[in-house]
């Protein structure tokens, strides 16, 4: 029962993160913005939608139940849903799942972006990794976090090749690192 609750709300969040999305990109475009990265991008939502019904599949199929080590990896999920919304929140308007870039607009640098580059991105891979874990769904969690490894390899430096050229990043997060905070 557990299962399909956490479930329902993983769909009910990428859906409304897809609802965000759509309504953010409009907004973006409205003020030329472009869209980079689009030949890979059937294959972030199509690895994110497998990734969905190998969870489901692996659960169901093979009668997985709560993981005994739930109480390590709740919190942890907990952390990173915070993240998250962090993230979304402190990007406003120019929180998309797509890259989407304003040319000669500055980049945002507040929230745990002033820590690190990509904090979306970690939230997802630890998401990939922890959740299937939570219900012993250890392919699902082994394939996936590989599959968003290959992913990300190729979405993180198309997205700040974009933002290098057309927006002020290069001076932003020149010192920053990728996925750690630096430490000062």
């Amino acid at each position: 029962m557990l299962f399909y609750l956490l479930f329902s709300l993983l769909i009910v969040q990428r859906l409304t993160e897809l609802y965000i999305a759509k309504k953010n990109e409009k907004w973006m475009i409205n003020r030329g913005g472009e869209e980079h990265g689009n030949k890979h991008y059937p294959f972030i939502v199509s690895l994110h939608v497998l990734f969905l019904i190998s969870l489901l599949l692996e659960v169901i199929i093979f009668h997985k139940d709560l993981t005994e080590v739930w109480f390590v990896l709740v919190p942890i999920l907990f952390i990173t849903q915070f993240m998250r919304y962090w993230s979304v929140i402190s990007l406003g308007n120019y929180w998309n799942t797509k890259i989407i870039i304003v040319p000669n607009d500055i980049v945002v640098s507040k929230g745990p972006y002033q820590f690190i580059k990509h904090p979306n991105y970690v939230v997802v891979a630890v998401e990939i990794l922890i959740i299937p874990l939570l219900f012993d769904a250890y392919v699902t969690s082994l394939v996936f976090t590989m599959l968003n490894i290959v992913m990300m390899t190729i979405r993180i430096p198309a997205e700040e090749k974009a933002l290098q050229t057309y927006t002020n990043y290069q001076e932003v997060f020149t010192v920053k690192s990728r996925f750690l905070p630096n430490k000062r």
